[in-house]
């Protein structure tokens, strides 16, 4: 796995290795170096070869600095002489580093292949609101509003692909987008579009609104009853369309699944704690209503991934289904 040193003036590079773990997990092989006012150019060098010598593989090394030209970039730019795998990029910033955790895990991935990865997603990551106060030729963070059915030139009936949606990825979370599925999930997922899945959310415009706004960068973000979902899944224009689906809690999951969506496996990242619910892990709190439910759901077939990140290990449903119910049968 390549390391990566995450390299700064002051405590930024810390901060932002600190704040890139609630989004995306804590990582293996990730080291923050930071120049303090009281230290000089040699006192950081030592601190950077200190740091990387503590990574797993030297060999391949990717510095992510602040700013090109300051005295962290240069005192690493003077060591990237002498080592030819390891890469450099500046202008660090949350969207980069979490865009070089999923990259990295691909473990044929060198240090060079990330840092040419980074630069485009790292530039979309820098965007503004309002949206008029954006240069000409940006892309318009309004795009992520597009409808979600297609209208226009697709008349009804018309059957694209297979005719079927294309389900990657089904997950419960009570914040529905938040910055760990706006990040980590759909760079692992790599979706067309994110729908959430809401009765509740959709007649709510400020809530709506303030999801379709958090889309990240190059996916469209609809929400939509969950009629209407029943209705897309069974709409053949959509067999070319790759999803994420968000739901609020398994209830609606359920009612989706009744109605024909074809949901094979759901990842279950969060679900709030409150009244007459029992804490089964870190994320998922639970009462009778929900598991039931999710039985129903087990009953089908669905399969589960119990995790908040894609670089988390996956929970035991079994075991996560034991506890709900003894510690239920005691709160009774």
């Amino acid at each position: 796995m390549v390391g990566i040193v995450l390299a700064s003036h002051g405590d930024l590079s810390v901060g932002i290795r600190q704040t890139a773990s609630m989004v995306f997990g804590d990582q293996p092989d990730v080291v923050a170096v930071s120049l303090q006012p009281s230290m000089g150019p040699d006192d950081l060098r030592v601190q950077i070869e200190e740091q990387v010598a503590t990574l797993s593989d030297q060999e391949q090394v990717l510095f992510l600095v602040d700013l090109w030209g300051g005295t962290p970039f240069n005192q690493i730019n003077g060591l990237l002489d002498g080592h030819p795998t390891w890469a450099a990029v500046t202008g660090m910033n949350l969207p980069m580093v979490i865009t070089a955790y999923t990259l990295r895990m691909n473990p044929e991935a060198t240090a060079h292949e990330i840092a040419t990865g980074l630069i485009g997603e790292s530039r979309d990551g820098v965007r503004v609101k309002p949206e008029s106060l954006e240069p000409a030729g940006a892309p318009a963070a309004a795009a992520a509003a597009a409808p979600a059915v297609p209208t226009g030139a697709i008349p009804p009936g018309t059957v694209l692909g297979d005719g079927h949606i294309k389900i990657a990825h089904c997950r419960v979370d009570t914040r529905l987008l938040h910055g760990q599925v706006a990040t980590t999930w759909t760079k692992q997922v790599s979706p067309d579009r994110i729908i959430v899945v809401s009765d509740g959310v959709a007649h709510d415009e400020l809530r709506k609104t303030m999801i379709v706004q958090a889309a990240p960068p190059g996916v469209k973000v609809h929400v939509i009853p969950i009629q209407k979902m029943i209705d897309v899944a069974h709409d053949p224009r959509f067999g070319t369309t790759k999803v994420m689906l968000l739901f609020e809690n398994p209830q609606d999951v359920l009612t989706a699944v009744e109605g024909g969506v074809d949901i094979k496996n759901i990842n279950l990242g969060s679900m709030a704690h409150s009244v007459g619910k029992v804490v089964v892990t870190n994320a998922i709190a639970m009462d009778q209503h929900d598991v039931d439910t999710l039985e129903a759901l087990a009953a089908r077939g669905i399969s589960f991934d119990i995790r908040k990140v894609p670089a988390d290990s996956p929970e035991s449903f079994d075991a996560m289904m034991a506890k709900a119910k003894a510690e239920l049968a005691q709160q009774g």
